[in-house]
C-alpha cells in the first residue's frame, strides 16, 4: 500500500518542479526508464533511492511516503506567507517595526474573537 503513494507522490513532486522523467534521471544518475517504473509502482523504491529521490525533487523522504503532507492549499498559504515576510524584511527598521506592531494588533483582536 505504501509504495503506491511512494510511486504517485515521486510523480507529483516531480511535476511540480517542472521535470521530465529524462530530467529526473539524469539528475539522479539512472536510466530513465527507470522513473516510470517507479512512478507506476513496477519496481520498488529502495532507501537510498528514496533519499536521492528526496534530494532531486527538493523534498523529504516523509512527503514522499505520504508523512507530515500538508494539503494543497496550505502550502500556497505558506507560500504567500513567506514573500511577504521577505518584502516585510526588506522595509527599513522603523516601518518593519510599525508593521509588525498592526499584524500584533490584529492577531491579538482575531484571538480574543475566536
Amino acid at each position: 500500500m505504501r509504495t503506491q503513494i511512494i510511486g504517485r507522490n515521486i510523480a507529483y513532486y516531480r511535476k511540480e518542479k517542472g521535470l521530465t522523467q529524462k530530467e529526473l534521471a539524469t539528475q539522479m544518475g539512472i536510466p530513465a526508464n527507470l522513473i516510470s517504473h517507479y512512478e507506476t509502482n513496477r519496481l520498488r523504491v529502495t532507501a537510498d533511492l528514496l533519499y536521492k529521490f528526496a534530494q532531486s525533487l527538493d523534498t523529504s523522504a516523509d512527503k514522499l511516503i505520504g508523512l507530515n503532507v500538508s494539503s494543497e492549499s496550505e502550502r500556497k498559504l505558506s507560500l504567500k506567507i513567506v514573500k511577504r515576510m521577505n518584502q516585510i524584511e526588506k522595509l527599513d527598521l522603523t516601518n518593519q517595526k510599525a508593521l509588525l506592531k498592526t499584524i500584533d494588533n490584529y492577531l491579538r483582536g482575531a484571538k480574543e474573537n475566536n
